[in-house]
């Protein structure tokens, strides 16, 4: 970890929204910030600082703390803070409207701009005081007044007390009039518009306990069909399912799974194999999964293996008793797709993130760093070597730093512009223009 960071400030979450004008990120104490990308630089004296014409960069829009530590007297559980997951709804008006989780309870937020403010009120001073009826004798046509632009969040709903189990994802279907939040063991589908009732579609609770076997990890809605969405379990599968078939999805459509190569099989086989996320591509025809050495591309089509294995870091496999000891077994990486399918992007150790693209099938390691993260600075591709002799520009695996890792990255829908969450630092990358 950086010097001087706190635990609150680690990131937990980042998101573009679907025009990638905003991007979110959420942390471990509960706060949420939005970055805006600033418009294009015209004027003059701004042109001639400026030879290169470029997009503006991302600020910060707006900050809010979007949940409290709670505690669970029931259960003398405390509920941390912490922001799993935000994702946003697409635009309709002026406003903006996401979701933010903790492990409990899904909020809607709605994050909106005032720059102007009424004046002239009859029944009001302008301290905002009540005046005696008695004293009023004229009749004033109020008019709005240019402010100082202000963004306001206001909370617009609290969808709470549904999940007995941690929440782990939440998804907005495609009609974006619901949207749905998984558990450990359960998926709940919600309206929008109704915050005290939800409807579980996914139940794998045994009856016993003792018999659990498997876990949910990732819930995601399909991009253009609202009927169907996926999730991906502990134990590597990953089940697709049709809320048109029946209301509780128990039994799924179709199962993805690839059968273990006997040759690779170790007392870690089944940590590893577990799934940490799962997406859709935009198109819909594929998805990506994310376990702890590699990442997937299923086709919805043939369930019985994936049509590309990528290999994220293959070296760590002889490393993973120490990992195993380290508790690094257990992070959860995330994905992401490019906008147009062919890359995908997905972190690793020592604040390394790799990129595969699927057309070339070339591959490369970058490194999010303090040092490479000055403007127009361009990413050195890393190497890491193991074993035998090192060439200078590559790093030993006996090097790596552990406790820099890359769990949560997010790619601009439509441009080459990554953010990447580094513990507390987000840092964002952009192609170089010429």
């Amino acid at each position: 970890m950086h010097e001087g960071s706190v635990v609150a400030d680690i990131i937990s979450t980042v998101e573009f929204n679907h025009t990638g004008e905003l991007l979110a990120t959420g942390d471990k104490g509960g706060r949420v910030v939005i970055f805006q990308r600033e418009q294009e630089v015209s004027g003059g004296e701004c042109k001639i600082k400026n030879q290169v014409h470029r997009r503006g960069e991302y600020n910060v829009y707006s900050t809010f703390q979007s949940h409290e530590p709670e505690f669970d007297y029931l259960k003398s559980l405390e509920i941390e803070e912490k922001i799993n997951k935000i994702r946003w709804l697409p635009q309709q008006n002026a406003a903006y409207f996401l979701l933010s989780t903790n492990d409990k309870t899904v909020k809607l937020w709605k994050v909106s701009e005032r720059d102007k403010r009424p004046e002239g009120y009859n029944l009001k001073d302008e301290e905002g005081r009540l005046r005696d009826p008695a004293t009023i004798t004229t009749l004033r046509v109020p008019v709005l007044r240019p402010m100082d632009l202000m963004v306001e969040a206001t909370p617009r709903r609290v969808f709470a007390n549904a999940h007995t189990y941690h929440i782990n994802s939440i998804s907005v279907n495609s009609d974006y009039e619901t949207y749905m939040s998984a558990d450990d063991l359960r998926i709940n589908l919600w309206n929008f518009e109704i915050t005290n009732q939800s409807f579980n579609i996914v139940d794998i609770k045994p009856t016993n306990m003792e018999e659990l076997t498997e876990v949910i990890t990732a819930a995601e809605f399909h991009p253009h069909h609202c009927n169907t969405f996926v999730y991906s379990s502990s134990k590597g599968t990953i089940r697709l399912c049709d809320m048109r078939a029946s209301a509780l999805c128990d039994r799924h459509t179709k199962f993805f799974e690839e059968p273990e190569d006997p040759s690779n099989r170790s007392f870690f086989s089944e940590i590893i194999s577990s799934i940490s996320d799962v997406k859709f591509s935009h198109s819909g025809r594929y998805i990506m999964t994310r376990d702890y050495l590699t990442v997937k591309v299923w086709d919805l089509n043939m369930e019985n293996r994936p049509i590309e294995t990528y290999q994220v870091h293959d070296y760590l496999r002889s490393k993973l008793c120490s990992l195993y000891e380290n508790d690094c077994i257990f992070d959860k990486f995330e994905c992401v797709w490019n906008g147009s399918d062919s890359v995908i992007m997905t972190g690793s150790y020592n604040n390394f993130f790799r990129m595969f693209d699927r057309n070339t099938k070339r591959d490369v390691t970058l490194e999010a760093s303090r040092e490479n993260s000055k403007p127009r600075a361009i990413l050195k591709p890393r190497k890491v070597c193991v074993g035998g002799k090192r060439r200078k520009d590559e790093i030993s695996v006996d090097s790596l730093d552990f406790s820099k890792k890359i769990l949560h990255t997010a790619w601009h829908p439509s441009e080459n512009i990554i953010a990447v969450a580094a513990t507390n630092n987000l840092y964002i990358f952009q192609d170089k223009v010429n």
